[in-house]
């Protein structure tokens, strides 16, 4: 192999990724990121060289964040944090801040992710299923009308899509003056959204953001504070809000690529430009497995995910041949997650309408060929 500083990358081989996670890049970004790579505008180092304490990098966070906040509308009197740890840390993070030792906290149970944070939740207080879509097979939510809130719950929380099952939420609970918290890891930034409606949103980086390794939460501000006495100082949102992200080293780079994404999507437009693309995807794959004998999707039409469509071939034995052809066209990473099987495209903001429509016709080709 060629030394490191020899390698040069052609981009016209990129293929179509449908990784649920780490997922796909906007092609912009990875570009601007390679050129500023070894040296950012003209400073002679890479941003991951940077100090964070710099008034350089702090340029960089503040402009990362504003962009978000503008993407969103996030009101004032919520904090925009950049943590460590990913979105699985906040299954305990959010207990430890929000959850008072002899209180009660309300779930809502819809697929392998919100079972993750029941299960953690659950070490650190009294957890409520109010809510799950086991008796429907998670083919479908409970209308809230069939749930069972507890009567002073600490917050409810829910997984607004379900990266795994593909189930997500077309409404927002209605919980009155409980806070709202919500895991919006992989449908952040890919439709409208009232931030006011919540108390607290997070999301992992690496689906619609940018790179693993950072997780954003959206805090309102009268929920800081309420820590425990034995909640770890890293683990403490107040402590994160006082120090701007910054109680230690943050992730700088992913920091810096989420800050590239966010631009990057108020120049497509923002979200609204994105969910009328996202709407376009989705209708299109949605299209093409109902109108097929050969591919199926179980989850009830109202709580179908705009961001991951799974799909199953009408015999089994066919998914090693569908996916090494899929493979050979360059559309990568359609195998489903292990727990479910079949075959699942993620689609989110990065992968383009063209990637879809490629997807759609090689499944027609497949289908003509098998069916």
């Amino acid at each position: 192999m060629p030394p490191l500083y020899l390698v040069r990358v052609d981009v016209s081989k990129r293929a179509f990724n449908f990784c649920a996670g780490p997922a796909a890049l906007p092609e912009a970004v990875l570009q601007r990121a390679q050129a500023e790579l070894l040296d950012w505008q003209g400073k002679g180092l890479s941003v991951m060289e940077m100090s964070h304490r710099s008034d350089e990098y702090v340029a960089i966070a503040e402009k990362a964040e504003q962009d978000l906040r503008d993407l969103l509308s996030i009101p004032n009197n919520y904090k925009v944090l950049f943590l460590q740890g990913g979105a699985s840390q906040q299954f305990a993070e959010i207990p430890l801040n929000l959850l008072p030792e002899n209180g009660v906290a309300d779930y809502v149970d819809t697929g392998i992710w919100s079972k993750k944070s029941i299960d953690e939740a659950s070490r650190f207080g009294r957890v409520n299923v109010a809510a799950s879509a086991k008796g429907y097979d998670y083919f479908a939510i409970p209308g809230q009308n069939e749930w069972q809130l507890s009567k002073d719950a600490a917050y409810l929380h829910y997984a607004s899509n379900e990266t795994i099952g593909g189930l997500q939420f077309d409404w927002i609970p209605e919980v009155g003056d409980v806070p709202l918290v919500v895991d919006m890891s992989s449908d952040i930034l890919s439709r409208s959204l009232d931030v006011s409606r919540f108390g607290l949103i997070y999301a992992g980086a690496q689906k619609n953001i940018g790179p693993s390794g950072l997780v954003v939460v959206i805090v309102r501000e009268d929920l800081l504070g309420r820590a425990r006495a034995s909640c770890p100082t890293m683990l403490n949102y107040k402590i994160a809000a006082d120090n701007g992200s910054m109680y230690n080293t943050p992730a700088t780079f992913s920091w810096y690529l989420s800050g590239l994404v966010f631009e990057w999507l108020k120049e497509q437009g923002g979200v609204a430009a994105m969910e009328r693309l996202n709407k376009a995807k989705k209708d299109l794959l949605y299209g093409a497995i109902d109108k097929s004998d050969f591919y199926t999707n179980p989850i009830s039409i109202n709580a179908r995910s705009w961001m991951n469509v799974p799909f199953r071939l009408a015999d089994e034995r066919l998914d090693k041949p569908f996916l090494a052809g899929a493979d050979a066209r360059g559309l990568l990473n359609l195998k489903g997650h292990r727990s479910v099987g079949g075959m699942r495209a993620s689609i989110y903001n990065a992968v383009g309408l063209d990637a879809v429509e490629a997807l759609v016709a090689y499944m027609a080709e497949f289908e003509k060929e098998h069916g």
